[in-house]
């Protein structure tokens, strides 16, 4: 699995940690920025995350800002992408096991550290399930994407 993340100055301060969780479990990642704590815009970090995921360039994305909700609208718009704005184990255990998920948005100041890994373990570790209703709701969305996004 490859993931590429990202995050702005509201989550600079967690994603250290999660780029340690990643080496530790041997994870492939590439961080899109950024690199600073100074002020900058969350659309300049979740696009380029958004649009390598959705190439196939990497298979999930994490996206960390001050409340995760920014990020996630952001990375909705880019076409193929299922952001999932989740600050709690079972809503990220759940979106990728219904919705095919494949990009994460969480907020620094609404999460700390150990619940932000428990997250990211439960999105990273959880399939899709393939279900016949499941594959029918995302096949759902990818048909609305094609309609919106001409």
């Amino acid at each position: 699995m490859k993931i590429a993340i990202g995050c702005d100055h509201g989550g600079i301060n967690l994603k250290p940690v999660l780029v340690d969780y990643l080496n530790k479990k041997g994870i492939e990642f590439k961080d899109f920025g950024t690199f600073t704590k100074d002020s900058c815009d969350y659309n300049d970090y979740a696009a380029p995350v958004a649009e390598a995921v959705a190439s196939g360039e990497y298979d999930r994305g994490i996206l960390i800002c001050g409340t995760g909700i920014g990020m996630s609208i952001a990375a909705n718009k880019v076409k193929g992408i299922r952001c999932a704005h989740c600050h709690d184990v079972f809503s990220a255990k759940m979106t990728r096991l219904h919705n095919n998920a494949n990009i994460l948005a969480m907020g620094e100041r609404v999460i700390g550290p150990g619940l932000m890994l428990e997250i990211v373990d439960a999105f990273i570790n959880t399939d899709f399930s393939n279900d016949e209703r499941h594959v029918r709701r995302v096949n759902k969305i990818k048909a609305l994407e094609e309609k919106n996004f001409k």
